[in-house]
């Protein structure tokens, strides 16, 4: 059965502990997630950006996470990562969406409460589950880019306010995470995000947690971060193995062999984001 993240992410707020949102693109990526969730028994968020609605179609992510869902005991859920478009968001959840990030964040703050709450009414009433973000994070996610010059920070009375305005069921805060790889060593702002902890109640969320030291990432789960989204760090070794197959195998041309390196590329890394999260053995 398909859930949302309400439940889950309350349960890692008690428990301080992070649950993973992994992007997936494929049934490929999709079955490395979820086997290697239900092996660690931890809970798991199955994340898809706009690309890859267009790519996989949402009924056929919906489909392939319900067979998912039936051979695991723990919880899962399927997320919308970083959706700008309110009607698609409303499209998902009508096809069996339970969770939704809606990012606004590029919006003057008034304008990003205004599509936030369009969103909560909706989600809500199909007992789906909103994110938000406030500030911007730097870097590429999907189509999304942010310069630097446009990064910003959240403010901790904005985030309070924004959290009473809209309704919102967790929050995506920048802290000095960014979108894909790094250029440089990542400096993140704990004082801000204990400042923003002590003051908004709701499940806060880490976007951009690829190439983040494992020691970065800890102290801010204990510093009340309950959810981790990463993505680029699963693709970067899905595709690398895949490459070696083929130099080694040029003549090759069955992806039942050539994708299968890749999926045990990959669920080496879902294996160690979820002990990261400290979210093994949950469930």
């Amino acid at each position: 059965m398909i859930l949302s993240t309400r439940q889950m992410l309350l349960d890692a707020q008690a428990g301080h502990y992070a649950v993973p949102a992994f992007n997936i693109h494929n049934l490929e990526t999709l079955q490395v997630v979820a086997d290697t969730a239900a092996q660690m028994h931890s809970p798991l968020i199955i994340a898809v950006t706009p690309s890859t609605i267009d790519y996989a179609r949402e009924d056929y992510v919906v489909a392939m996470a319900q067979i998912a869902s039936q051979h695991t005991t723990t919880p899962i859920a399927i997320h919308l990562d970083h959706f700008e478009d309110v009607d698609r968001i409303k499209q998902a959840i009508d096809v069996g969406f339970k969770s939704a990030m809606i990012d606004a964040s590029k919006l003057p703050f008034e304008e990003n409460i205004a599509k936030t709450k369009d969103v909560v009414a909706y989600a809500h009433h199909y007992d789906a589950t909103v994110e938000a973000e406030l500030g911007k994070l730097v870097g590429v996610e999907d189509d999304l880019v942010v310069d630097e010059k446009d990064s910003a920070y959240t403010n901790p009375d904005d985030a309070v306010k924004f959290v009473e305005a809209t309704g919102i069921d967790s929050l995506a805060v920048a802290i000095g995470t960014a979108h894909g790889l790094y250029k440089g060593t990542p400096h993140l702002d704990f004082d801000r995000l204990t400042e923003i902890r002590q003051k908004v109640s709701i499940p806060l969320v880490l976007h951009g947690a690829s190439d983040v030291p494992d020691e970065l990432v800890q102290k801010a789960i204990s510093l009340g971060i309950c959810k981790v989204n990463v993505a680029t760090d699963l693709k970067i070794p899905f595709s690398n193995a895949v490459k070696q197959y083929f130099k080694e195998n040029p003549d090759a041309n069955d992806p039942r062999k050539y994708m299968t390196p890749g999926k045990k590329a990959m669920a080496e890394i879902v294996k160690h984001k979820i002990t990261v999260c400290g979210s093994f053995n949950r469930y």
